[in-house]
């Protein structure tokens, strides 16, 4: 069993910074591709940013130039991070890990952590 766990959404000013972590733990099956995606109330979940298995990167026009996706893996886990800076309102949001299995592009969610970006 594969568990996501996410942690680090804070309440922050406009203009501040964020460390968003998501340990993978259990039976972890190899990936395909890690990432953040966030929503909004009434609004689709939207991709932030990913990190595939050949290491290639992927941001949303949005997140270019502030936010940086990083992973880092033991035997044990995997560990996703988002660095989030000079932070804007409309950066509010609840942040989901997401990864996907090889070759199944079976996905697996986090619960989900709140970022709340202030004026």
């Amino acid at each position: 069993q594969v568990q996501l766990v996410e942690s680090g959404g804070d309440l922050v000013q406009s203009g501040g910074s964020l460390r968003l972590s998501c340990i993978a733990s259990g039976s972890l099956p190899s990936f395909e591709s890690m990432g953040w995606f966030r929503q909004t109330p009434g609004k689709q979940r939207e991709s932030v940013a990913w990190v595939g298995r050949d290491g290639g990167t992927f941001y949303a026009d949005f997140a270019k130039g502030r936010f940086t996706i990083a992973k880092a893996s033991t035997e044990a886990r995997t560990t996703l991070y988002l660095q989030m800076n000079n932070l804007k309102v409309e950066d509010t949001a609840v942040y989901y890990c997401n990864a996907r299995q090889l070759f199944t592009d079976t996905p697996y969610w986090g619960q989900g952590t709140q970022v709340t970006v202030s004026s």
